[in-house]
């Protein structure tokens, strides 16, 4: 099958949308399917306000339009709700092509905690992105449930994965976890607003804290937590040493649809510890992860969890069983397209003979 996948998130972006993306096109294309990328990077474009490490690219709708038919998709998937999916939009409506969208993130919560604006403001343009779509790719049953209270219920379940080869609990932590405090607690992921990361700062649990990522919160951060480790960007095997070699993993964002970091912090058999929200109360058990409305009581109980029953339940997260679902939600709009083209045909031939 030949898929044109339309993203605003993509390299060099680091967070859980593009990672997942990434993964995705490449076990795709290693079962033989053709992806065609269209991405920011392949346009002019803008810094997001507030955030510049996203770019914004305005390309006209013909112009995608026309890379999608040259391509000749048999699917069109639209990944995120920006400017570059709009015009994938616009231009599939006009030309009768179906498609498919994803929801990877609390758009409304997102532009909230952004703007102090509230989240129903936003709902609206939600729906009107999303209403048209064959199906919304939705990751967990709690954003399957929000959707459809928005009478979005035209929703396909796809679930994530973690390298279960790289992503393990005997992988070395880092040599500056010898000289911190135990115990040693973790944060993973983008540094931002949005991931409310100043509630685990903030939180009370005598040990060490580690902060491991990037963004545009950092130097604040790094200037208001002189106490706290922050470690920067990691990737690969040495982050798998950060996750291993953690007391526990603290997941304090409340706007997150999943958490790749919950699922990779498990496989490395180290529990979470999170709010009772959407992410978390889809991934977590009793057994591997504690959740409360107030982080140190979360914190706490997580720490006596057993690092066995985490590992246990990360291992159950497979990448290739994500491919698949997220194949299977395109096999839709394919079915549908091949059966409008065979209706045109027919209908020429009728013609043709009258």
């Amino acid at each position: 099958m030949k898929v044109a996948l339309v993203t605003d998130a993509w390299h060099p972006q680091v967070n859980g949308v593009v990672r997942t993306l990434d993964t995705v096109v490449a076990l795709l294309r290693d079962r033989g399917h053709e992806i065609l990328v269209i991405s920011p990077d392949q346009y002019r474009s803008i810094p997001a306000p507030s955030y510049p490490e996203i770019r914004l690219s305005f390309a006209r709708s013909r112009t995608i339009g026309q890379r999608i038919e040259a391509f000749g998709a048999d699917a069109v998937h639209l990944a995120t709700e920006g400017p570059l999916c709009i015009q994938a939009r616009r231009w599939c409506r006009r030309k009768g092509r179906p498609f498919t969208t994803a929801y990877h993130t609390q758009f409304p919560e997102y532009l909230a905690k952004r703007t102090r604006m509230s989240p129903r403001i936003f709902w609206p343009y939600i729906r009107w992105f999303h209403q048209k779509s064959e199906a919304i790719m939705v990751s967990t049953e709690s954003v399957r449930q929000q959707l459809h209270s928005e009478n979005l219920t035209h929703t396909h379940h796809w679930s994530r994965g973690v390298d279960l080869q790289n992503f393990r609990a005997d992988v070395p932590p880092p040599a500056e976890y010898q000289h911190l405090a135990r115990p040693i607690q973790l944060y993973v992921g983008r540094v931002a607003i949005e991931k409310n990361i100043e509630a685990f700062l903030e939180s009370n649990q005598p040990g060490s804290k580690v902060v491991v990522g990037d963004g545009p919160a950092l130097e604040g951060l790094r200037a208001r937590y002189p106490d706290v480790h922050f470690a920067g960007r990691q990737s690969g095997r040495a982050l798998a040493g950060y996750y291993a070699g953690a007391d526990v993993f603290v997941f304090p964002s409340k706007t997150d649809t999943f958490g790749l970091v919950i699922i990779e912090a498990l496989a490395c058999g180290t529990p979470v510890a999170a709010y009772p929200v959407t992410g978390p109360i889809d991934i977590l058990t009793a057994k591997s992860g504690a959740m409360d409305g107030n982080l140190d009581v979360a914190i706490q109980r997580a720490l006596s969890l057993d690092s066995a029953d985490c590992i246990a339940l990360g291992g159950k997260y497979s990448w290739d069983a994500s491919a698949s679902q997220f194949f299977e939600g395109l096999v839709s709009q394919y079915l549908r397209l091949e059966c409008h083209m065979s209706r045109r045909i027919i209908a020429k031939a009728i013609f043709a003979r009258t």
